[in-house]
């Protein structure tokens, strides 16, 4: 795909200065810039390649001011960041504008496909599942019976979606993960064997949700498994049955969330924090990295860390001591060997 100064300057409501008709037909840094490419350059840190750069055109911000001269077609806008990442959002749109159902797509008879959706190759498409308008499966896609998905929501290559789960609108799906799995339920028998529960219940993403690669999200034993509304879940994340995420929940890789967890709303979770089952969690909390959470957080916006996990700033000032157990230790092993001496005399 190729665009020009004015058609880019035109969607960004931007000024060009220099050739209107420069062409561009792929993205790079500014210092590694080649012919053909558009840059954008919002850190002051990256000012000197303003002077360098090869490429076509640069994105600036409006109060840009140049020192010496630029051989680069600018285009200036209230924030070159903002306006860079917006393109890219439209570079990402245009390239992957898919539609249609491939020949090699496999789709029970009674499967409802919106209009202008994509289905790719070797996909599957169950009984009754129904996808909406504009959206796309990607090669390889299981979608189970009876599942919904939304409106422009994307299933990339490889998901599994287990029957009767519900996908909202505008929802995003990596490679690999898996929605609707059974929830790991056992019952303990007499015989020290266990005996398997039959897990009923599905898993509702509702709208603008983002689940990473290979993350997991297993159906409830009973009810729902649910992420709310504009949760982002990262990649290699388990989400176990009955779990509820508040909307504007942001995960990073590798947590996990027992059974029946309830995380508030626009809460922030660090790599690889552990979650224990049946807890409550206040809106707008936060877990550093490889945090345990083993009990109900009731107060908002607390910032935790640490295993039990509790106040950042309380964890942060007792560590001051307890890394210097062995030194205390050693200390106290020689203050009793010397009251034992002084005993003894």
């Amino acid at each position: 795909m190729e665009f020009t100064a004015k058609v880019i300057a035109d969607l960004l409501s931007g000024k060009i200065e220099g050739d209107k008709n420069a062409t561009v037909s792929s993205l790079s840094k500014i210092e590694e810039g080649t012919e053909g490419t558009l840059s954008f350059l919002a850190n002051p840190k990256y000012l000197k390649y303003i002077y360098t750069t090869k490429s076509t055109i640069v994105i600036v911000n409006k109060d840009f001011k140049a020192d010496k001269k630029i051989h680069t077609t600018l285009i200036r806008v209230e924030n070159a960041y903002d306006a860079f990442a917006k393109l890219l959002n439209y570079y990402k749109q245009q390239k992957e504008d898919k539609t249609g159902i491939d020949k090699q797509a496999s789709i029970a008879f009674d499967a409802i496909i919106g209009a202008d959706a994509y289905v790719g190759p070797l996909a599957v498409i169950c009984e009754k599942a129904s996808i909406g308008k504009k959206s796309k499966i990607y090669p390889h896609v299981f979608i189970g019976e009876n599942v919904e998905v939304g409106e422009n929501t994307i299933i990339y290559p490889g998901v599994k979606i287990y029957p009767d789960c519900i996908i909202g609108n505008n929802c995003i799906i990596h490679a690999g993960a898996v929605i609707g799995a059974d929830g790991f339920g056992f019952a303990p028998q007499q015989a020290s064997d266990y005996a398997k529960v039959p897990q009923v219940g599905n898993v509702i993403l509702e709208d603008n949700v983002e689940v990473g690669a290979n993350t997991t999200i297993d159906r409830a034993t009973l009810g729902s498994t649910i992420i709310r509304k504009g949760a982002k879940l990262d990649n290699l994340i388990q989400v176990a049955h009955n779990v509820e995420i508040g909307e504007n929940t942001v995960i990073a890789a590798q947590t996990g969330l027992s059974g029946s967890t309830k995380l508030g709303k626009n809460c922030m979770v660090g790599g690889q924090v552990g979650f224990a089952g049946h807890i409550k969690i206040a809106d707008g909390v936060k877990f550093a990295a490889q945090s345990g959470i083993p009990s109900d957080i009731k107060k908002e916006n607390e910032v935790v860390m640490g295993y039990p996990a509790f106040n950042y700033t309380k964890y942060q000032k007792s560590y001051v001591y307890f890394r210097k157990l062995p030194d205390l230790v050693n200390r106290i092993s020689e203050l009793e060997k010397k009251i034992k001496e002084l005993e003894g005399n």
